[in-house]
This record gives structure tokens, sequence and C-alpha cells, in this order.
């Protein structure tokens, strides 16, 4: 009976790290976060890259806990103002940061 209650303790101690190693901070996302975060990078990527109003596709996206960067380089200032308005409308983005800049020619 000393070995089941041990082994159920260790088990309960095992499980209890585990979650809290899967926990996220300030500065790190946890497993369901990062995976959510992935999931709004590809519907950003994929809504920048089907409007036709853009023409750049030099325009990279990261996401972290559901805030959006745009970074990259386009051909004008409508450009950049149009792809904050795509990045907001799509589904679980929080905020729109733009780091976008401008070709030069």
């Amino acid at each position: 009976m000393k070995q089941l209650k041990y082994i159920v303790n260790i088990f309960l101690i095992a499980a209890l790290v585990a979650l809290v190693g899967c926990a996220s901070t300030s500065k790190s996302e946890g497993t369901g976060e990062y995976i959510d975060d992935s999931v709004i990078t590809a519907k950003v990527k994929a809504a920048v890259l089907n409007d036709t109003n853009l023409k750049s596709v030099e325009i990279n996206v990261e996401t972290f806990k559901g805030v959006v960067q745009l970074s990259g380089f386009v051909n004008s200032e409508s450009d950049i103002s149009r792809a904050v308005e795509v990045a907001r409308k799509v589904n679980g983005v929080k905020s729109v940061k733009n780091d976008m800049r401008l070709k030069s020619n």
C-alpha cells in the first residue's frame, strides 16, 4: 500500500511539473498559445497574399500572443496601410505592429 501511495505521489508531482512547464510568461508563450499564434500567422499571410490591392510579396508576418508584427519592404504607403488593415481583420489578431519599410527606387 505504501508503494502505491509513493507511485501516485510521484505521478502527481510529474504531472504538476509538466503543467507548470507549459505555462506562459510575459516573455514566452505556452504550447497552446504557440499553436494559436502559428494559425494566426498563417491566416494573416494568406490574407495578405490573397489581397488583390497589395502588390508586395515581401511582407513578413510574425505573431506573439495574438499581436501580429508586419515587416518587410513594400512599394507605397498605401500598401503599408492596406496590409495593416487586412491583418487587423483576421480572427484572433489582438493588435498589429507595423515595421514595414518603403522600397528605395
